[in-house]
């Protein structure tokens, strides 16, 4: 069977698992909190270590795992530029609200600017992959950016069968870019913080996601500059470090899991979110869109 005609084959399928009876309420009445409460120890996943970062700000810590499946020369280098503690003391540069909080270095003179180390000094934009070889958990859903969406490795992606490309969901980590598509090189990262810009899809590269610690960065004051950007010193906040997760002291460790999305129970948990089952709705809706559902995190002792 051709790749087009398993994603094909895949969303019939689920689709056809999303039919209700009364086309109001789900047959399953399955609700979030019944499916949650159902979870087993093989539902959830340990993030690699190695892909995780620890970005330590005054308020706290701020947890983001890479995705080199989809972008492994940028995250190859936002590694190098970690090792080398390139972020270490450098600041928030931008609070935009309702869309992201970027860091990186404020020095617009490039003979004062901090050296990139071995770091390369720009990396190719990798904007989608080749779906081949990609396992991708189908979602239905009536996108307007994408003939597919769902999870791949446990991030949103979105495809048009022959490429994949993560999408610009709450959350999700970028590659701050200029006009050129390979000006970018990791030394400038961003968080989507508001609602999801999925017209910058496929046009900058996505690196990872935030697990926790999010709310670190969606409090910030927003930036007076235009765009969000903060226009003086005093108004930014300080990066103490960048560590990969495992480099990080024991003690010190966040011991997180992530449901996993390739399996029957993440399909159950789709379809609690699309038909709203729960006492308090009215109208069960029916409907989902990638950017509405966010793999959940759980904290392990």
């Amino acid at each position: 069977m051709s790749k087009l005609s398993v994603l094909q084959t895949e969303r019939t399928i689920f689709a056809l698992l999303l039919v209700c009876v009364t086309g109001a309420a789900c047959s399953d009445d399955l609700t979030t909190a019944g499916v949650m409460a159902s979870l087993e120890a093989s539902d959830w996943r340990e993030p690699d270590p190695a892909n995780l970062l620890y970005m330590r700000l005054p308020q706290g810590v701020v947890v983001m795992e890479l995705a080199p499946a989809f972008a492994p020369e940028n995250v190859a280098n936002i590694k190098t530029l970690v090792k080398e503690q390139y972020f270490d003391g450098l600041v928030i540069i931008r609070s935009h609200d309702n869309y992201v909080v970027q860091w990186g270095d404020p020095e617009e003179d490039e003979d004062k600017a901090r050296s990139f180390g071995s770091a390369a000094a720009t990396s190719p934009p990798e904007f989608f992959r080749l779906s081949d070889g990609l396992e991708i958990t189908v979602i239905d859903s009536r996108d307007a950016y994408a003939d597919i969406v769902g999870f791949a490795d446990g991030f949103p992606v979105g495809s048009n069968r022959d490429e994949a490309w993560l999408t610009h969901c709450y959350g999700m980590v970028g590659v701050a870019r200029g006009t050129e598509p390979n000006s970018g090189n990791g030394s400038s990262l961003y968080v989507i913080t508001g609602h999801a810009p999925r017209h910058l899809d496929r046009n900058i590269t996505l690196a990872g996601r935030v697990l926790t610690g999010i709310e670190h960065l969606t409090v910030l004051p927003r930036g007076t500059g235009t765009l969000g950007f903060y226009e003086t010193a005093e108004e930014r906040t300080p990066i103490i470090s960048i560590q990969s997760g495992d480099k990080v002291a024991d003690e010190d460790r966040v011991n997180i899991e992530v449901l996993r999305t390739d399996t029957k129970v993440f399909s159950d948990y789709v379809k609690s979110r699309t038909f709203r089952n729960e006492e308090w709705f009215v109208e069960p809706t029916g409907r989902i869109e990638v950017c509405n559902i966010i793999p959940p995190v759980q904290s392990v002792d």
